[in-house]
Protein backbone atom coordinates (compact mmCIF):
# COMPACT_ATOMS: atom_id res chain seq x y z
CA UNK A 1 0.00 0.00 0.00
CA UNK A 2 1.48 3.37 -1.03
CA UNK A 3 0.43 6.25 1.25
CA UNK A 4 -0.34 8.90 -1.36
CA UNK A 5 -2.95 11.01 0.40
CA UNK A 6 -4.15 12.07 3.83
CA UNK A 7 -7.40 10.20 3.24
CA UNK A 8 -5.60 6.94 2.55
CA UNK A 9 -3.34 7.30 5.55
CA UNK A 10 -6.33 8.11 7.75
CA UNK A 11 -7.75 4.76 6.68
CA UNK A 12 -4.47 3.02 7.50
CA UNK A 13 -4.31 4.64 10.94
CA UNK A 14 -7.85 3.59 11.72
CA UNK A 15 -7.09 0.04 10.63
CA UNK A 16 -4.30 -0.30 13.18
CA UNK A 17 -6.11 1.53 15.97
CA UNK A 18 -4.62 5.01 15.72
CA UNK A 19 -7.61 7.08 16.80
CA UNK A 20 -5.99 10.43 17.67
CA UNK A 21 -5.22 13.02 15.06
CA UNK A 22 -1.69 14.35 14.98
CA UNK A 23 -2.82 17.81 16.08
CA UNK A 24 -4.75 16.39 19.04
CA UNK A 25 -1.74 14.42 20.20
CA UNK A 26 0.66 17.33 19.89
CA UNK A 27 -1.68 19.69 21.72
CA UNK A 28 -2.05 17.31 24.66
CA UNK A 29 1.46 15.85 24.76
CA UNK A 30 3.63 18.93 24.24
CA UNK A 31 3.05 20.49 27.70
CA UNK A 32 3.34 17.10 29.38
CA UNK A 33 6.64 16.36 27.64
CA UNK A 34 8.01 19.81 28.47
CA UNK A 35 7.05 19.40 32.12
CA UNK A 36 8.57 15.92 32.06
CA UNK A 37 11.92 17.27 30.90
CA UNK A 38 12.02 20.08 33.45
CA UNK A 39 10.95 17.83 36.32
CA UNK A 40 14.00 15.65 35.68
CA UNK A 41 16.51 18.51 35.87
CA UNK A 42 17.81 19.47 39.30
CA UNK A 43 16.11 20.82 41.40
CA UNK A 44 13.02 19.54 39.55
CA UNK A 45 10.40 17.55 41.41
CA UNK A 46 11.47 14.22 39.90
CA UNK A 47 15.23 14.84 39.80
CA UNK A 48 15.93 12.89 43.00
CA UNK A 49 17.72 15.81 44.62
CA UNK A 50 20.18 16.29 41.75
CA UNK A 51 22.49 19.29 41.72
CA UNK A 52 20.91 22.29 39.98
CA UNK A 53 21.26 21.92 36.21
CA UNK A 54 21.97 18.19 36.35
CA UNK A 55 19.77 16.09 34.05
CA UNK A 56 18.77 12.71 35.46
CA UNK A 57 18.13 10.12 32.78
CA UNK A 58 15.00 8.97 34.58
CA UNK A 59 13.61 9.09 38.13
CA UNK A 60 13.64 5.28 38.08
CA UNK A 61 16.08 4.01 40.74
CA UNK A 62 15.49 0.29 40.24
CA UNK A 63 14.64 -2.12 37.42
CA UNK A 64 16.34 -0.23 35.82
CA UNK A 65 18.33 2.22 37.89
CA UNK A 66 18.67 5.32 35.70
CA UNK A 67 19.01 7.84 38.52
CA UNK A 68 22.32 9.06 37.12
CA UNK A 69 23.38 11.80 34.74
CA UNK A 70 24.81 10.93 31.32
CA UNK A 71 26.81 13.52 29.39
CA UNK A 72 25.18 12.40 26.13
CA UNK A 73 21.59 12.54 27.35
CA UNK A 74 22.14 15.79 29.22
CA UNK A 75 23.69 17.51 26.21
CA UNK A 76 20.98 16.36 23.81
CA UNK A 77 18.27 17.45 26.23
CA UNK A 78 19.81 20.86 26.75
CA UNK A 79 20.55 21.35 23.05
CA UNK A 80 16.79 21.07 22.55
CA UNK A 81 16.08 23.53 25.37
CA UNK A 82 18.78 25.94 24.16
CA UNK A 83 17.29 25.85 20.66
CA UNK A 84 13.86 26.64 22.09
CA UNK A 85 15.33 29.58 24.01
CA UNK A 86 17.57 31.04 21.31
CA UNK A 87 14.96 30.63 18.56
CA UNK A 88 12.25 32.31 20.61
CA UNK A 89 10.08 29.27 21.26
CA UNK A 90 10.41 29.58 25.07
CA UNK A 91 12.09 32.61 26.64
CA UNK A 92 11.81 31.27 30.20
CA UNK A 93 14.67 28.79 29.98
CA UNK A 94 17.82 30.86 30.47
CA UNK A 95 18.08 30.19 34.19
CA UNK A 96 17.97 26.45 33.53
CA UNK A 97 20.59 26.82 30.80
CA UNK A 98 22.98 28.68 33.06
CA UNK A 99 22.50 26.05 35.77
CA UNK A 100 23.46 23.44 33.17
CA UNK A 101 26.58 25.41 32.26
CA UNK A 102 27.65 25.53 35.92
CA UNK A 103 26.96 21.84 36.45
CA UNK A 104 28.91 20.78 33.36
CA UNK A 105 31.88 22.96 34.32
CA UNK A 106 31.96 21.16 37.66
CA UNK A 107 31.51 17.72 36.11
CA UNK A 108 34.42 18.19 33.72
CA UNK A 109 36.81 18.51 36.65
CA UNK A 110 35.73 15.27 38.40
CA UNK A 111 38.37 12.52 38.23
CA UNK A 112 36.77 9.23 37.27
CA UNK A 113 37.62 5.74 35.98
CA UNK A 114 38.25 7.13 32.46
CA UNK A 115 40.83 9.61 33.75
CA UNK A 116 40.92 13.21 34.89
CA UNK A 117 40.22 16.40 32.98
CA UNK A 118 43.57 16.22 31.15
CA UNK A 119 43.90 12.45 30.70
CA UNK A 120 40.67 11.22 29.10
CA UNK A 121 38.18 11.79 31.90
CA UNK A 122 35.84 13.77 29.65
CA UNK A 123 34.96 10.49 27.95
CA UNK A 124 33.39 9.13 31.14
CA UNK A 125 29.74 8.49 30.21
CA UNK A 126 27.86 8.91 33.47
CA UNK A 127 28.09 10.38 36.95
CA UNK A 128 26.14 10.29 40.17
CA UNK A 129 23.55 13.04 40.42
CA UNK A 130 25.61 14.86 43.06
CA UNK A 131 28.34 15.03 40.36
CA UNK A 132 30.62 12.57 42.11
CA UNK A 133 32.26 9.88 40.00
CA UNK A 134 30.44 6.65 39.22
CA UNK A 135 33.06 3.98 39.82
CA UNK A 136 31.32 0.66 39.11
CA UNK A 137 31.97 -1.34 35.95
CA UNK A 138 30.54 0.29 32.80
CA UNK A 139 30.99 0.63 29.04
CA UNK A 140 33.62 3.34 29.06
CA UNK A 141 34.81 5.56 27.50
CA UNK A 142 32.06 6.99 25.32
CA UNK A 143 33.40 9.70 23.06
CA UNK A 144 30.22 11.43 21.85
CA UNK A 145 29.50 13.29 25.10
CA UNK A 146 32.15 16.04 24.85
CA UNK A 147 31.18 16.79 21.24
CA UNK A 148 27.49 17.01 22.08
CA UNK A 149 28.12 19.21 25.11
CA UNK A 150 30.30 21.52 23.02
CA UNK A 151 27.54 21.81 20.41
CA UNK A 152 24.94 22.72 23.04
CA UNK A 153 27.14 25.36 24.64
CA UNK A 154 28.32 26.81 21.32
CA UNK A 155 24.67 27.30 20.34
CA UNK A 156 24.08 29.29 23.53
CA UNK A 157 27.39 31.09 23.12
CA UNK A 158 26.60 32.24 19.59
CA UNK A 159 23.30 33.63 20.82
CA UNK A 160 25.06 35.58 23.55
CA UNK A 161 27.71 36.90 21.17
CA UNK A 162 25.01 38.09 18.80
CA UNK A 163 23.48 39.95 21.76
CA UNK A 164 26.77 41.56 22.74
CA UNK A 165 27.40 39.48 25.89
CA UNK A 166 30.98 38.48 25.16
CA UNK A 167 32.30 38.41 28.73
CA UNK A 168 30.16 35.44 29.83
CA UNK A 169 31.14 33.63 26.65
CA UNK A 170 34.89 34.14 27.03
CA UNK A 171 35.04 33.77 30.82
CA UNK A 172 32.52 30.98 31.41
CA UNK A 173 31.53 29.12 28.23
CA UNK A 174 34.75 29.08 26.26
CA UNK A 175 36.86 27.23 28.88
CA UNK A 176 34.27 24.42 28.98
CA UNK A 177 33.95 24.27 25.20
CA UNK A 178 37.71 24.29 24.66
CA UNK A 179 38.21 21.31 26.97
CA UNK A 180 35.59 19.35 25.06
CA UNK A 181 36.89 20.27 21.60
CA UNK A 182 40.46 19.52 22.60
CA UNK A 183 39.26 16.11 23.80
CA UNK A 184 37.67 15.46 20.41
CA UNK A 185 40.87 16.45 18.61
CA UNK A 186 42.93 14.10 20.76
CA UNK A 187 40.64 11.07 20.83
CA UNK A 188 38.46 11.05 17.71
CA UNK A 189 40.54 8.32 16.07
CA UNK A 190 40.27 6.02 19.08
CA UNK A 191 37.41 3.58 19.56
CA UNK A 192 34.86 3.83 22.33
CA UNK A 193 31.47 2.46 23.32
CA UNK A 194 28.48 3.34 21.13
CA UNK A 195 25.52 5.45 22.21
CA UNK A 196 23.71 2.31 23.42
CA UNK A 197 26.73 1.52 25.64
CA UNK A 198 26.98 -2.05 24.42
CA UNK A 199 29.68 -2.40 21.78
CA UNK A 200 33.12 -0.91 21.44
CA UNK A 201 34.44 0.32 18.13
CA UNK A 202 33.81 3.08 15.61
CA UNK A 203 30.30 4.52 15.71
CA UNK A 204 28.67 6.63 13.01
CA UNK A 205 26.77 8.73 15.55
CA UNK A 206 29.94 9.53 17.45
CA UNK A 207 31.91 10.43 14.33
CA UNK A 208 29.08 12.59 12.96
CA UNK A 209 28.63 14.64 16.13
CA UNK A 210 32.39 14.95 16.56
CA UNK A 211 32.65 16.40 13.07
CA UNK A 212 29.88 18.89 13.74
CA UNK A 213 31.40 20.03 17.03
CA UNK A 214 34.79 20.67 15.46
CA UNK A 215 33.34 22.50 12.46
CA UNK A 216 31.24 24.90 14.52
CA UNK A 217 33.97 24.94 17.16
CA UNK A 218 36.41 26.41 14.65
CA UNK A 219 34.04 29.27 13.92
CA UNK A 220 33.35 29.79 17.62
CA UNK A 221 37.07 29.80 18.43
CA UNK A 222 37.62 32.52 15.84
CA UNK A 223 34.78 34.54 17.36
CA UNK A 224 36.51 34.52 20.77
CA UNK A 225 39.93 35.33 19.35
CA UNK A 226 41.46 31.83 19.35
CA UNK A 227 42.60 31.65 15.73
CA UNK A 228 45.28 29.00 16.28
CA UNK A 229 42.80 26.64 17.88
CA UNK A 230 40.29 27.41 15.14
CA UNK A 231 42.83 26.21 12.59
CA UNK A 232 43.42 23.00 14.56
CA UNK A 233 39.72 22.28 14.87
CA UNK A 234 39.10 22.96 11.19
CA UNK A 235 41.96 20.75 10.03
CA UNK A 236 40.86 17.92 12.31
CA UNK A 237 37.26 18.32 11.12
CA UNK A 238 38.43 17.69 7.56
CA UNK A 239 39.93 14.37 8.64
CA UNK A 240 36.85 13.40 10.63
CA UNK A 241 34.57 14.19 7.66
CA UNK A 242 36.70 11.96 5.48
CA UNK A 243 36.38 9.10 7.97
CA UNK A 244 32.61 9.67 8.18
CA UNK A 245 32.26 8.58 4.55
CA UNK A 246 33.55 5.09 5.39
CA UNK A 247 30.34 4.15 7.20
CA UNK A 248 28.26 4.17 4.02
CA UNK A 249 27.39 0.64 2.88
CA UNK A 250 26.89 1.17 -0.83
CA UNK A 251 26.02 -2.41 -1.65
CA UNK A 252 23.01 -2.52 0.65
CA UNK A 253 22.07 1.12 0.81
CA UNK A 254 22.46 1.85 4.49
CA UNK A 255 24.85 3.48 6.93
CA UNK A 256 26.73 0.94 9.03
CA UNK A 257 26.07 2.24 12.53
CA UNK A 258 28.83 0.37 14.34
CA UNK A 259 31.63 -1.13 12.31
CA UNK A 260 31.88 -4.90 12.64
CA UNK A 261 28.95 -5.18 15.04
CA UNK A 262 25.67 -7.01 14.36
CA UNK A 263 23.96 -6.19 11.06
CA UNK A 264 24.93 -2.54 11.33
CA UNK A 265 21.28 -1.49 10.91
CA UNK A 266 20.47 0.80 13.82
CA UNK A 267 18.66 3.98 14.90
CA UNK A 268 22.11 5.52 15.34
CA UNK A 269 22.35 7.09 11.81
CA UNK A 270 18.84 8.57 11.93
CA UNK A 271 19.66 10.14 15.29
CA UNK A 272 22.94 11.42 13.88
CA UNK A 273 21.15 12.93 10.89
CA UNK A 274 18.68 14.93 12.97
CA UNK A 275 21.34 16.05 15.45
CA UNK A 276 23.59 17.29 12.63
CA UNK A 277 20.75 18.89 10.63
CA UNK A 278 21.75 22.12 8.90
CA UNK A 279 19.04 23.46 6.63
CA UNK A 280 21.55 25.65 4.79
CA UNK A 281 23.33 22.50 3.59
CA UNK A 282 20.25 21.35 1.68
CA UNK A 283 20.28 17.65 0.85
CA UNK A 284 24.04 17.28 1.14
CA UNK A 285 25.11 13.64 1.24
CA UNK A 286 28.65 14.31 2.48
CA UNK A 287 27.27 15.29 5.89
CA UNK A 288 24.33 12.87 5.56
CA UNK A 289 21.69 15.59 5.85
CA UNK A 290 18.13 14.33 6.53
CA UNK A 291 16.98 14.73 2.91
CA UNK A 292 20.17 13.40 1.35
CA UNK A 293 19.84 10.31 -0.80
CA UNK A 294 22.05 8.27 1.56
CA UNK A 295 20.16 9.28 4.70
CA UNK A 296 16.80 8.50 3.06
CA UNK A 297 17.98 5.16 1.73
CA UNK A 298 19.29 4.30 5.17
CA UNK A 299 16.01 5.33 6.79
CA UNK A 300 14.01 2.93 4.61
CA UNK A 301 16.36 0.02 5.38
CA UNK A 302 16.18 0.84 9.09
CA UNK A 303 12.36 1.11 9.23
CA UNK A 304 11.86 -2.04 7.14
CA UNK A 305 14.04 -4.02 9.56
CA UNK A 306 11.30 -3.73 12.21
CA UNK A 307 8.25 -4.59 10.12
CA UNK A 308 8.22 -8.30 10.88
CA UNK A 309 9.83 -8.56 14.32
CA UNK A 310 7.29 -6.75 16.52
CA UNK A 311 3.81 -8.18 17.01
CA UNK A 312 2.37 -4.67 17.30
CA UNK A 313 3.48 -4.02 13.71
CA UNK A 314 1.76 -7.12 12.33
CA UNK A 315 -1.24 -5.31 10.83
CA UNK A 316 0.81 -2.64 9.07
CA UNK A 317 1.07 -2.70 5.30
CA UNK A 318 4.43 -3.09 3.59
CA UNK A 319 5.04 0.66 3.44
CA UNK A 320 3.02 1.86 6.44
CA UNK A 321 4.65 3.58 9.43
CA UNK A 322 5.71 1.12 12.14
CA UNK A 323 7.17 1.22 15.62
CA UNK A 324 10.97 1.07 15.58
CA UNK A 325 13.64 0.25 18.13
CA UNK A 326 17.38 0.59 18.55
CA UNK A 327 18.41 -2.26 16.23
CA UNK A 328 16.66 -5.47 15.13
CA UNK A 329 18.90 -7.81 17.18
CA UNK A 330 18.18 -5.95 20.43
CA UNK A 331 17.46 -8.07 23.53
CA UNK A 332 17.51 -5.38 26.26
CA UNK A 333 14.20 -5.76 28.13
CA UNK A 334 13.39 -8.34 25.43
CA UNK A 335 14.13 -5.85 22.64
CA UNK A 336 11.29 -3.40 22.15
CA UNK A 337 10.29 -0.28 20.26
CA UNK A 338 11.49 2.99 21.80
CA UNK A 339 9.52 6.22 21.83
CA UNK A 340 12.60 8.24 20.91
CA UNK A 341 13.68 6.09 17.97
CA UNK A 342 10.21 6.10 16.42
CA UNK A 343 10.03 9.88 16.92
CA UNK A 344 13.46 10.23 15.30
CA UNK A 345 12.14 8.72 12.06
CA UNK A 346 9.43 11.37 11.99
CA UNK A 347 11.89 14.14 12.82
CA UNK A 348 14.24 13.20 10.00
CA UNK A 349 11.32 13.36 7.60
CA UNK A 350 10.11 16.70 8.97
CA UNK A 351 13.63 18.10 8.57
CA UNK A 352 13.70 16.82 5.00
CA UNK A 353 10.36 18.49 4.29
CA UNK A 354 11.69 21.82 5.60
CA UNK A 355 14.48 21.73 3.01
CA UNK A 356 12.39 20.45 0.10
CA UNK A 357 9.83 23.19 0.65
CA UNK A 358 12.53 25.86 0.93
CA UNK A 359 14.31 24.80 -2.26
CA UNK A 360 11.03 24.02 -4.04
CA UNK A 361 12.30 20.80 -5.51
CA UNK A 362 12.99 17.17 -4.68
CA UNK A 363 15.84 15.24 -6.24
CA UNK A 364 15.43 11.48 -6.60
CA UNK A 365 18.66 9.58 -7.28
CA UNK A 366 19.38 5.92 -7.88
CA UNK A 367 20.39 5.72 -4.21
CA UNK A 368 17.13 7.17 -2.86
CA UNK A 369 14.85 5.66 -5.51
CA UNK A 370 13.56 2.82 -3.32
CA UNK A 371 12.65 5.30 -0.59
CA UNK A 372 10.54 7.41 -2.95
CA UNK A 373 8.94 4.38 -4.62
CA UNK A 374 7.07 3.84 -1.35
CA UNK A 375 4.99 6.89 -2.26
CA UNK A 376 5.01 6.91 -6.08
CA UNK A 377 5.62 3.39 -7.30
CA UNK A 378 6.63 4.32 -10.86
CA UNK A 379 8.83 7.28 -9.98
CA UNK A 380 12.21 7.54 -11.72
CA UNK A 381 15.47 9.21 -10.79
CA UNK A 382 15.03 12.87 -11.63
CA UNK A 383 14.50 16.31 -10.09
CA UNK A 384 10.89 17.31 -9.48
CA UNK A 385 10.19 20.99 -8.93
CA UNK A 386 7.28 22.50 -7.03
CA UNK A 387 5.22 23.03 -10.17
CA UNK A 388 4.98 19.26 -10.78
CA UNK A 389 2.27 16.92 -9.58
CA UNK A 390 4.95 14.49 -8.44
CA UNK A 391 6.47 17.08 -6.08
CA UNK A 392 3.07 17.82 -4.54
CA UNK A 393 2.25 14.14 -4.17
CA UNK A 394 5.58 13.43 -2.48
CA UNK A 395 5.34 16.37 -0.08
CA UNK A 396 1.84 15.40 1.02
CA UNK A 397 2.57 11.69 1.28
CA UNK A 398 5.84 12.07 3.20
CA UNK A 399 4.20 14.57 5.57
CA UNK A 400 1.51 11.98 6.29
CA UNK A 401 4.09 9.22 6.62
CA UNK A 402 6.07 11.25 9.15
CA UNK A 403 2.91 11.99 11.11
CA UNK A 404 2.21 8.26 11.14
CA UNK A 405 5.33 7.52 13.19
CA UNK A 406 4.33 10.14 15.76
CA UNK A 407 0.84 8.64 15.88
CA UNK A 408 2.31 5.22 16.61
CA UNK A 409 4.04 6.68 19.65
CA UNK A 410 0.71 8.34 20.45
CA UNK A 411 -1.10 5.00 20.33
CA UNK A 412 1.22 3.60 23.00
CA UNK A 413 1.34 6.73 25.15
CA UNK A 414 -0.61 6.22 28.42
CA UNK A 415 -3.56 8.46 29.18
CA UNK A 416 -1.44 10.58 31.53
CA UNK A 417 0.98 11.36 28.69
CA UNK A 418 4.03 9.91 30.44
CA UNK A 419 6.77 8.48 28.24
CA UNK A 420 8.89 5.58 29.37
CA UNK A 421 11.96 4.39 27.51
CA UNK A 422 10.22 1.61 25.58
CA UNK A 423 6.88 -0.06 24.90
CA UNK A 424 6.60 -3.83 24.64
CA UNK A 425 6.90 -5.42 21.23
CA UNK A 426 3.84 -7.65 21.69
CA UNK A 427 1.32 -5.39 23.45
CA UNK A 428 2.67 -1.85 23.38
CA UNK A 429 2.76 -1.50 27.16
CA UNK A 430 5.27 1.04 28.52
CA UNK A 431 8.33 -0.69 29.95
CA UNK A 432 11.86 -0.12 31.22
CA UNK A 433 12.64 3.29 32.76
CA UNK A 434 9.62 5.48 33.46
CA UNK A 435 9.62 9.19 32.55
CA UNK A 436 12.73 8.93 30.39
CA UNK A 437 14.06 12.45 29.88
CA UNK A 438 15.36 11.66 26.42
CA UNK A 439 11.93 10.35 25.37
CA UNK A 440 10.32 13.63 26.35
CA UNK A 441 13.07 15.68 24.68
CA UNK A 442 12.84 13.62 21.48
CA UNK A 443 9.11 14.07 21.11
CA UNK A 444 9.50 17.82 21.66
CA UNK A 445 12.18 18.21 19.00
CA UNK A 446 10.05 16.19 16.58
CA UNK A 447 7.07 18.47 17.28
CA UNK A 448 9.24 21.54 16.74
CA UNK A 449 10.56 20.17 13.45
CA UNK A 450 6.99 19.55 12.32
CA UNK A 451 6.24 23.18 13.15
CA UNK A 452 9.10 24.21 10.88
CA UNK A 453 11.50 25.32 13.62
CA UNK A 454 14.96 25.46 12.02
CA UNK A 455 18.06 25.17 14.23
CA UNK A 456 20.93 27.55 13.52
CA UNK A 457 23.41 26.54 10.83
CA UNK A 458 26.65 24.96 12.01
CA UNK A 459 28.59 25.27 8.76
CA UNK A 460 27.71 22.08 6.87
CA UNK A 461 27.06 23.82 3.56
CA UNK A 462 29.54 23.30 0.75
CA UNK A 463 31.86 20.89 2.54
CA UNK A 464 33.79 18.30 0.58
CA UNK A 465 35.47 15.14 1.79
CA UNK A 466 38.98 15.08 0.33
CA UNK A 467 40.04 11.56 1.15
Amino acid sequence: MSPTSSLLLAFVFAAVGLSQTIDEYIESERPIAKAGVLANIGPGEKSGGAVDGVVVASPSDSDPDYLYTWTRDSSLVFKGLIDEFTLGVDDSLEGQIQNFVSAEAQQQQVSNPSGDVSSGGLGEPKFNIDLSAFTDAWGRPQRDGPALRATALITYGNYLLDGGNSSYVTDTLWPIVQLDLDYVVEYWEQSGFDLWEEVQGSSFFTTAVQHRSLREGATFATAVGQDDLASTYSTTADSVLCFLQSYWNDGEGFITANVGQRSGIDANPALASIHTFDAEAGCDAVTFQPCSDKALSNLKVYVDAFRDIYTINADAGETDPVATGRYPEDTYYSGNPWYLTTAAVAEQLYDALIVWKAQESIEVTDISLAFFQQFVSDITADTYDSSSDTYTTLIDAIQDWADGFILIDAKYTPDDGSLAEQYTRDEGTPTSAADLTWSYAAILTAFNARDGVIPDSWGASGLTASC
